[in-house]
């Protein structure tokens, strides 16, 4: 979701509001792939190499997701939303933890369009945490190195219980990944548009879901 801090900067405004523009995005969204019947739907929110920044904009990002989770609860509760969290998040601080972890609770049964999202969380980290996982098993008997497969290491992801990863959107006109999920996207389709994330909006939501239905997918195969 990037572009915040560009929006902002043409409407010479502080990044904060920006990113605040960003959280009403995140909002239009989420209701948007629930409308579309997503399955799942993954959000970078915060990643583990965005505490670099000023300490001041790190402070503005946790309240907006403190604001966040505060205010769209009982939404995510009655619409059916199940929430799940990637990445090192118990790194963050206590209250938001707990704000976290009792969302995840309230959400858990619920059987709609998944919303993960991604904090404190960078793809290269999860594998490396994969590895150790699975090493662990191979130290304790569990699994035999030389057995080891992709399935071992797909299990002992953050995403381990959300389906495979089909479509990439990125937008502000970035053309890399960035360190997200980096190996669920070894067959994902990629989107690239130019709009600001404050600026996205359920109808390039749409018009990114049907580039995709447009794309050949051929996992390798042909």
């Amino acid at each position: 979701m990037d572009g915040n801090g560009r929006w902002a900067k043409k409407r010479h405004l502080p990044r904060a509001m920006g990113h605040r523009a960003g959280v009403e995005a995140v909002r239009k969204t989420v209701r948007a792939a629930r409308d579309l019947g997503l399955e799942a739907m993954t959000l970078y929110a915060f990643s583990s190499e965005n505490w670099k920044r000023s300490e001041e904009e790190v402070s503005d990002l946790m309240g907006l997701l403190r604001h966040y989770i505060r205010n769209d609860i009982d939404e995510f509760v009655s619409n059916n939303v199940r929430l799940h969290v990637i990445g090192n998040y118990r790194a963050l601080a206590p209250d938001i933890v707990e704000m976290i972890e009792d969302v995840l609770t309230r959400t858990k049964d619920n059987d709609g369009t998944s919303l993960a999202v991604a904090l404190n969380y960078g793809g290269q980290d999860e594998i490396v945490r994969a590895a150790r996982t699975v090493a662990a098993k191979v130290a304790n008997g569990e699994v035999d190195a030389e057995a080891i497969a992709v399935e071992h290491i797909g299990e002992a992801l953050d995403t381990a219980a959300l389906p495979p990863l089909d479509l990439i959107i990125r937008t502000s006109g970035e053309r890399r990944l960035s360190n997200f999920l980096l190996w669920q996207s070894a067959y994902a389709e990629l989107y690239f548009t130019d709009t600001l994330w404050p600026d996205f909006t359920p109808e390039h939501l749409r018009e990114a879901l049907e580039d995709f239905r447009s794309r050949d997918r051929r996992f390798g195969g042909r």
